[in-house]
């Protein structure tokens, strides 16, 4: 059973006025994803309609993958809900997922950085930013395309994390093929929903909050496969991805001077 929630939340770009059917039950915490997805989403869109206002629409499209080369974090409640989404498909299909994460992992650690990703999927989010650049750009040099990847086609698009719906840019196409070099105008994002469900994540379990890289996400997965088998109520869950949200928000606001959320 679902109950019925109606929501407003205040965003330096607007209002997000939505309804959201959340479980009445016990359910993982993977079950909340969606929905604080697509809250991200509904506040992005805002934000990409006030830029598309000041001239400056967004420049991706279908095919432009030199972002699916970038080094992509996932919150533990989203690495989750990538496995129960690999574990839904068709066997062939899950085969052909796992060849790729290790062939991934082949070259990660013939370059040194599988050990760095590791080291950095069990550390807490105050990991210094410098590091965190460092291995950011070793991994963005390599052009390791991502596990998912076809035909420079996202074969996920409606699973995919965060932060990848995140990334948008108003800057020519061409600069991103070379982010070392080539500035990117990225369209502002209100809500980072990898952020707020690791935080509800740490606060739930008492463990460190951390990002997981993807290409170790599965991997990461089966040594907490212990915690991803617990239950919270769907409307707690909920409360708690809510109250980070809303937390977040009134950072943006304090930072830019707006008027406080909702």
């Amino acid at each position: 059973m679902q109950e019925r929630f109606e929501i407003a939340l205040n965003t330096p770009a607007g209002q997000v006025t939505s309804a959201v059917d959340v479980p009445t039950g016990f359910v993982p915490v993977s079950a909340i994803v969606p929905l604080t997805r697509r809250l991200g989403e509904e506040a992005q869109a805002l934000e990409v309609a006030r830029s598309i206002e000041s001239g400056k629409a967004p420049s991706c499209h279908k095919g432009c993958a030199a972002c699916c080369r970038m080094l992509v974090p996932l919150s533990a409640p989203e690495a989750f809900a990538l496995r129960d989404w690999v574990r839904s498909r068709p066997a062939e299909e899950q085969d052909r997922i796992a060849r790729r994460f290790s062939e991934a992992k082949v070259r990660l650690l013939s370059h040194g950085i599988w050990q760095q990703l590791s080291a950095l999927s069990e550390a807490s989010l105050t990991t210094d930013d410098v590091a965190l650049d460092g291995v950011n750009r070793m991994y963005y040099v390599l052009r390791l395309p991502c596990p998912f990847l076809e035909d420079e086609t996202c074969s996920i698009y409606d699973e995919r994390p965060a932060a990848c719906r995140e990334l948008l840019v108003t800057s020519p196409p061409m600069h991103c093929e070379d982010l070392t070099k080539m500035p990117i105008e990225p369209v502002s994002v209100p809500i980072q929903v990898s952020t707020v469900l690791g935080l509800m994540w740490q606060e739930l379990t008492n463990t460190p909050t951390s990002l997981i890289p993807l290409p170790l996400a599965l991997e990461w997965v089966e040594r907490h496969e212990e915690e991803s088998r617990r239950t919270w109520k769907g409307g707690e869950l909920f409360d708690q991805a809510l109250d980070k949200t809303w937390r977040f928000l009134s950072q943006s606001f304090a930072g830019g001077g707006h008027d406080s959320a909702k």
